[in-house]
């Protein structure tokens, strides 16, 4: 290759004397750009072509033609691989954004399976209760036909018989009836733990006026009583995400005087539990209004709390530093122990035992 581009500038020396000419007004000649002497490329303008030529040798042509074309090939070969880097590392990020999205697919599908999870265990339970409706109509049909066979039976027995038979079968009856009631308790409580796990993600604002959601909206007046009352939470989480707010009930009652409660399910665990915190350690005021922050429950959970209220303040008077853990437990702090009562039956026997204590 290097042979063929060669051959033109060595054919013919007329060819080269001439190029020399025509550049020799314009432009110093090779030998004073190699040596940088610019004087002695003047004093060979009236020199004879002959000689010039003789002071410039062809191979230096050549060699210059041959740099030429290893510095386009060197060039070419540096786009080339430039370009093949480049092609490289958009396929690596190509193949990382597919990781990524195929990551998140994942955790949808994942996300998705959680709920359906959830509701097929709704639909047991709700399947169990209908279940158990029907066996317990059922099983008053069957009372009712015992009955009646008992009735008819008692034209043809003698009485005493009769009256043993009757009280054996209620002694059957009452004992399946203690077990119906005792698995009905077991899924009225496993629905309520299950209504409770499902909001907890929830906080509600009680005593938060009404007027204040008619001027702006409730996502930015949660934002605004975050800010005021624990500002600390906001500068390590930034804005509060809440997934949905709303009052509750939805309906206003004109009847009732005090405000309705305020519904708030957060999109981050971890920051609705910082903030109900440090609701629990300090009251949390929005413009001047003292507002109470709680965590969400279920209604049937909520009843069984209110219960404990007389209870509740008496035993704070008494500074027996009274707490209701969850579901509806109450837990006071006594003689330098921790008494634990889950009824208000067991707190009234526990009362008895001490009458020192006037609770």
């Amino acid at each position: 290759m290097r042979g063929a581009r060669a051959q033109p500038n060595m054919g013919s020396k007329k060819g080269v004397i001439s190029s020399n000419q025509q550049k020799k007004k314009k432009e110093i000649s090779i030998d004073s750009f190699c040596t940088g002497n610019e004087q002695r490329a003047n004093e060979t303008k009236g020199e004879d072509p002959a000689k010039e030529k003789s002071e410039i040798p062809a191979n230096w042509i050549q060699a210059l033609e041959e740099l030429k074309m290893q510095f386009k090939t060197q060039l070419r070969e540096a786009e080339d691989n430039w370009e093949k880097n480049l092609k490289t590392k958009i396929s690596h990020l190509e193949t990382e954004n597919s990781f990524l999205k195929a990551k998140i697919n994942q955790l949808e599908n994942e996300a998705k399976e959680m709920k359906d999870e959830a509701k097929q265990m709704k639909d047991e339970v709700k399947k169990m209760k209908d279940d158990l409706q029907r066996k317990s109509d059922q099983k008053e049909k069957d009372d009712q036909k015992t009955k009646d066979e008992i009735q008819s039976l008692r034209t043809r027995i003698q009485l005493e018989s009769c009256d043993l038979k009757r009280q054996q079968d209620s002694i059957k009856q009452n004992q399946k009836n203690e077990k119906i009631e005792e698995n009905m308790k077991h899924l009225i409580h496993k629905t309520e733990d299950l209504e409770n796990h499902s909001r907890r993600d929830n906080l509600r604002i009680i005593s938060l006026p009404e007027g204040h959601d008619k001027r702006k909206s409730l996502d930015i007046i949660l934002q605004e009583i975050s800010k005021e009352n624990c500002p600390e939470i906001l500068e390590q989480e930034g804005k509060v995400e809440i997934d949905r707010i709303h009052r509750s009930p939805p309906g206003l009652n004109p009847q009732l005087t005090t405000p309705r409660n305020v519904i708030a399910k957060f999109k981050n665990y971890q920051t609705k539990e910082k903030i109900l915190q440090a609701a629990k350690k300090k009251s949390f005021r929005y413009q001047g209004t003292i507002v109470r922050i709680t965590q969400d429950l279920a209604a049937s959970t909520l009843k069984k709390r209110k219960e404990w209220n007389m209870i509740f303040r008496k035993a704070r008077e008494l500074g027996l530093q009274p707490r209701i853990n969850y579901p509806a437990k109450l837990t006071i702090f006594f003689q330098g122990k921790v008494w634990a009562f889950n009824k208000i039956e067991e707190f009234q026997e526990f009362v008895k035992t001490r009458p020192e204590q006037k609770i």
